[in-house]
């Protein structure tokens, strides 16, 4: 176990450690399950590095208790890495920051996003772990400081239909024993700076890419960010394919030089169990050799999908169901990570979608209470 403070609690401490039931890890402890998988790549002298950015967007509650932004003056129809909002958030984004810097978080960027009233910080990476253990602590310390500010820090994929959603993309790398990053190779002929290391393990998260949706993308909420289609500003920025290019953000893996983003989870999911997911996938990549088809250079948000399937992409699940679908037809995950997690996870969440599908929502209500 580690103990830490809690800087915006002076006097409490957290403790991180993993569950044990009768003297053994708990398999249905998703922090044991991502220790697993750290430990596969450790045999092999392996250390999975990564970076997470995490975006968030603010809210309150007025006197009804209805949900308002924080901000009304934050009503650009493109505010991303507008100044005036930014500023007019800066009590809360300051506080925040002040509650990470003193254990351990090296804040590098904190900018406004495409959505209004979003944001985002970014800090250095580290190992999975390390960096798992970092973003479920951000996910706490936004949301309690929020709360002491009267605001509601909602992590939450996607709260407007129009705008961007809540992402939280991971930059990966492998590194050596010896720190090197094995996923540079400033030889690649295609320029991207990949080793074949790199293209193995991103070809294995493409070919696991509609099981990974359900790790990555964990609720209902989640599939109206994947959902094909733009926003308000122009791009949800946001996969809906599964795709694989060089600097691309419409894609599923992006490649910004010398290592891999992964732009398909959003700011809900477990970071143990997606890191845990992208180690398995990337190992059965690696291990089977498996090779890109295609690398997509295009911006998938302007192609139709006539023109994508031509190209021969495919698209991601498209709802909770289908992620669940997929992930409990892809055998690779309930043998790798477990049966017993993966399979408790098919069960919660097939519970979440059924329980989705029988409310009455109100568009229902609105379309046809009185259309008949």
């Amino acid at each position: 176990p580690s103990l830490s403070p809690v800087p915006w609690q002076p006097g409490y401490g957290r403790v991180v450690c993993i569950g044990h039931v009768d003297g053994k890890p708990w398999p249905y402890d998703s922090r044991y399950v991502l220790q697993q998988q750290v430990e596969r790549l450790s045999q092999r002298g392996w250390t999975l590095n990564t970076g997470l950015e995490p975006e968030f967007s603010l809210f309150k509650r007025d006197a009804a208790g209805s949900l308002q932004m924080v901000d009304a003056s934050d009503n650009l129809d493109k505010p991303c890495y507008d100044y005036k909002g930014l500023s007019r958030s800066r009590e809360f984004l300051e506080r925040l920051t002040e509650a990470l810097q003193p254990v351990g978080f090296d804040i590098y960027q904190i900018d406004h996003e495409d959505a209004n009233g979003q944001f985002e910080i970014n800090y250095t990476y580290s190992e999975a772990m390390e960096s798992a253990d970092r973003f479920t602590f951000f996910r706490m310390a936004a949301g309690e400081i929020a709360n002491d500010m009267g605001m509601i820090c909602s992590f939450m994929p996607k709260p407007d239909p129009k705008r961007a959603g809540n992402g939280m993309h991971f930059h990966l790398s492998i590194a050596s024993a010896s720190s090197k990053n094995l996923f540079h190779d400033a030889s690649d002929p295609s320029g991207m700076g990949l080793s074949k290391m790199a293209y193995h393990f991103a070809a294995g998260l493409l070919a696991h890419g509609p099981a990974l949706c359900a790790f990555a993308a964990p609720t209902v909420n989640s599939y109206k960010r994947l959902v094909v289609g733009n926003s308000l500003s122009g791009a949800t920025w946001a996969p809906a394919f599964i795709a694989f290019g060089a600097n691309n953000r419409s894609a599923m893996v992006r490649v910004p030089y010398g290592r891999l983003e992964f732009r398909l989870p959003d700011a809900g999911c477990n970071p143990y169990l997606v890191s845990a997911a992208i180690i398995a996938a990337g190992l059965d990549g690696i291990d089977r050799q498996l090779e890109i088809d295609h690398v997509c250079n295009e911006n998938l948000y302007t192609l139709s999908l006539e023109e994508i399937a031509a190209r021969g992409i495919k698209t991601l699940p498209q709802s909770l169901k289908e992620a669940c679908d997929a992930l409990e037809a892809d055998p690779l995950f309930a043998e790798v990570l477990g049966n017993e997690i993966v399979g408790e996870f098919l069960r919660l969440k097939r519970m979440e979608w059924v329980e989705y599908s029988r409310h009455v929502s109100d568009w229902e209500v609105k379309r046809y209470i009185e259309f008949f």
